[in-house]
């Protein structure tokens, strides 16, 4: 089974919602971990979006960085410029090492409403760009996404 990091910032989003998305859809080729630089807990709206998709994140944890410095991974991903600049002599070890920069919509001040769009957007983009790293990894067959879901409309 090969094994993948995902980093970003806080490990509150982004990094959180490729853990959980390779996670499920890919449970029996890869075994996805996260982790971020100051870890600031699972971001509720993430939950919220990644529910919606048909997969549950909420145990999931925000992890150092740190507790991974001596592990090897198959792949370790960087998702925010933040974390491929400040982390780029300390990241794990992996045999491939990729980096594709994501804004978070937790950085951005908007109304709740505007912030859940934000949040499928990225929820989207992300599934797509998995789909095309990770091209072994089926899509998940029964999952729909209420169009509501997709557009915060």
């Amino acid at each position: 089974m090969k094994t993948v990091l995902f980093i970003c910032s806080f490990n509150s989003v982004r990094s959180q919602i490729a853990e959980g998305f390779l996670n499920a859809r890919c449970h029996n080729g890869y075994l996805a971990y996260s982790a971020g630089i100051a870890p600031a807990g699972l971001n509720p709206y993430a939950v919220t979006v990644m529910k919606e998709a048909g997969i549950d994140i909420s145990s999931q944890k925000s992890k150092k960085l740190s507790d991974f410095s001596k592990t090897r991974f198959d792949y370790v991903i960087t998702m925010c410029d933040r974390a491929k600049l400040a982390m780029a002599n300390s990241i794990p070890v992996g045999e491939t090492v990729i980096h594709r920069g994501f804004v978070s919509p937790s950085e951005i001040r908007k109304n709740p409403a505007e912030i859940l769009t934000d949040f499928r957007v990225l929820r989207n983009e992300i599934d797509s760009w998995l789909t095309e790293i990770f091209p072994d990894c089926p899509e998940i067959p029964d999952r729909t996404i209420p169009k509501e879901a997709t557009s915060g409309t």
